[in-house]
């Protein structure tokens, strides 16, 4: 298997299905080790589980500290002014890891691809331009990048991928209005979103755990 900086953990059978999970803004392939755990499946679910690590920014907002981040953040905006060089090496570095996948023998088809905030986007982004179907896309606490390019240029083969968007009402990092609002475009664009909304912040709750924990078992076993 070729090397991923991050981890990656095989399931106790032959892997027939994959969860690719990037992380956020400053945190690492570590951060999320605990979905599989916490999704409770059956032991013979066949799902290979990575989470890749982002390369090492500096970050503009945050005064240019260095940080693991999938793309520079310009301004708390997140959209005023975007890092267009650095989503579209994040997105070919995480379609190389979806192709070495497909290359291994898994169907496109069983594979979700998905994210926190940072890494949520990352997870629209490359999911709904991807030129094969992929199982769905989940974007916890995130937004669609490179909105205005977006229509012209998203993938046809991902039209009717389901997208699993959960997002915090009282989010003050990527505000829900901004979550809300990518779930409002990709549906007015003929996706199916589907959205969950928790009265929390920038985080993760059980109930919201839970909700994918039910979608993976629909979309992949």
């Amino acid at each position: 298997m070729t090397k991923i900086d991050g981890h990656v953990f095989d399931p106790p059978v032959e892997a027939k299905a994959c969860i690719i999970w990037m992380h956020g803004l400053g945190a690492d392939s570590a951060d999320f080790v605990g979905l599989i755990e916490q999704f409770n499946l059956p032991s013979n679910h066949g799902i290979r589980f990575i989470f890749p690590n982002a390369p090492f920014r500096n970050i503009t907002v945050n005064h240019g500290m260095r940080m693991r981040a999938w793309y520079d953040i310009y301004d708390i905006s997140l959209i005023t002014k975007e890092d267009s060089a650095g989503v579209q090496n994040s997105e070919a570095t995480i379609a190389n890891i979806i192709k070495h996948q497909i290359d291994m023998g898994i169907a496109s088809e069983k594979i979700i691809l998905g994210g926190f905030s940072q890494g949520a986007a990352m997870a629209l982004h490359t999911g709904l331009y991807y030129p094969s179907t992929l199982a769905a896309i989940v974007a916890f606490s995130g937004y669609l990048p490179l909105k205005s390019d977006f229509d012209e240029n998203s993938s046809v083969a991902n039209k009717n991928t389901e997208v699993f968007m959960g997002h915090g009402m009282f989010d003050p990092v990527v505000p829900y209005n901004v979550g809300q609002a990518t779930c409002k475009h990709l549906e007015q664009l003929g996706h199916t979103v589907l959205w969950h909304a928790y009265p929390m912040a920038h985080a993760v709750c059980p109930d919201e755990i839970h909700a994918l924990s039910i979608f993976v078992r629909k979309v992949l076993l």
